[in-house]
């Protein structure tokens, strides 16, 4: 396997990757079907584990013997909208620009993938004593919820792996720790009236205000309170309202009005400990409102609850990245939730390790750097060779 050669095939696997539109509001059947037929051409088998409707999967792939010790290339298929950002270039189409490489899921996280797959056929024909799997997931942008059932899929089906690469963007360096993150949707249901007559009823988007202040304020007192020792930048748990919809008129008492927000938090904190005076003030809350009107009221939704990922002294994973990548940097730990706790969670070795920053990833215009798919070439071309030893 020749690492320039390699490159080179990944880049063009990352074009047909991008032209696939697997944004987390729609299905990744085409680009999983696309997959499953690149497999199949090698001799591979792959197995889809969908989602409940069907209109999702994930996929497991295993090249080499049937044997304990091998390594998990871990990735996820779903990018975030392109909606109203400015792009210059067509979203869906690779479009290369001097020394960088335009699109969609280009550093998030499809050009990992694409190195996986442009590897596959060497990984195939070499005298692996070690098997690579290839788990690829469905709606990790919108909560990691893939994830579990092909975790739960690895652990039934395939001898253990002794590491797991999860190949969010890093700059192909090794990163040990990530946050977790809570989401939530808050519902607020009041009773419309005229706005001048607020007696008769009550308005949603009032109730929201008061409850959106309390987490402003907690978000405060969170970063007041920060841990001069944390290791991740911002050293706080990080609480922010991502999105409001509420009302109808402006003089008329909101029926309803609807948020979300989400609570990311370092390894060994529990977010309902955070969150325990917010509960008890919208439980509060919802008793007020249905003593003056039937009907109205307070309800709280999880949406995903994706746990942490702690550093792992001396772990066999971040070693072995840390081997491939020529790595010799200090401890690093990302801010972003990911896949890896819930691998942890499961038992495995994690470390995270793939090509392109973080700083481009949702953006207009997002890019991944052409010497970044060479040093992930590089990469998986040591990672063969390491597979082909006796492990």
């Amino acid at each position: 396997m020749n690492a320039e050669t390699l490159a080179e095939r990944a880049i063009e696997e990352l074009a047909r990757l991008v032209s696939f539109d697997t944004t987390s509001r729609g299905s990744n059947l085409e680009l999983i079907a696309y997959v499953e037929a690149k497999l199949a051409g090698l001799g591979v088998a792959s197995r889809r584990i969908g989602n409940a409707d069907g209109t999702k999967a994930n996929l497991l792939a295993s090249i080499g013997p049937e044997a304990a010790g091998g390594v998990v290339l871990s990735g996820h298929t779903d990018v975030v909208p392109v909606d109203g950002q400015p792009w210059t270039s067509d979203p869906w189409v690779l479009t290369p620009k001097g020394d960088k490489l335009y699109g969609r899921g280009t550093c998030d996280m499809k050009g990992f993938l694409a190195l996986a797959l442009a590897a596959a056929p060497d990984f195939a024909a070499g005298a692996l004593m070690r098997p690579v799997h290839l788990a690829f997931s469905y709606d990790e942008e919108v909560g990691c919820l893939g994830a579990p059932d092909l975790i739960a899929e690895i652990a039934a089906r395939v001898p253990r792996p002794s590491a797991v690469i999860v190949g969010e963007p890093t700059g192909m360096e090794a990163v040990s720790a990530h946050k977790g993150i809570a989401a939530f949707r808050v519902i607020i249901t009041g009773k419309e009236a005229h706005s001048s007559q607020t007696h008769l009823g009550v308005s949603a988007n009032m109730a929201a205000i008061q409850l959106m202040g309390s987490l402003a304020a907690l978000a405060a007192k969170l970063e007041r309170e920060a841990d001069p020792a944390s290791p991740f930048t911002p050293k706080w748990p990080t609480l922010t309202v991502g999105l409001i919809n509420g009302g109808t008129a402006l003089n008329i008492l909101a029926r309803e009005c609807i948020f979300v927000f989400d609570l990311r938090t370092q390894p060994g904190v529990d977010p309902d400990a955070i969150l325990a005076d917010f509960y008890a003030e919208a439980a509060a809350l919802d008793t007020a409102m249905k003593a003056r009107f039937a009907g109205t009221g307070v309800v709280i939704e999880r949406r995903s609850r994706t746990p942490a990922f702690a550093i792992e002294t001396g772990g066999a994973a971040e070693a072995f990245a840390r081997r491939l990548a020529g790595d010799n940097g200090p401890v690093r730990a990302v801010p972003y939730a990911a896949e890896a706790g819930q691998f942890q969670q499961a038992g495995y070795s994690v470390v995270i390790c793939g090509p392109g920053s973080i700083d481009q990833a949702h953006q207009p215009d997002e890019y991944v750097e052409i010497s970044q798919m060479q040093r992930g070439a590089a990469f998986m071309v040591r990672l063969a060779e390491a597979l082909a030893e006796d492990g």
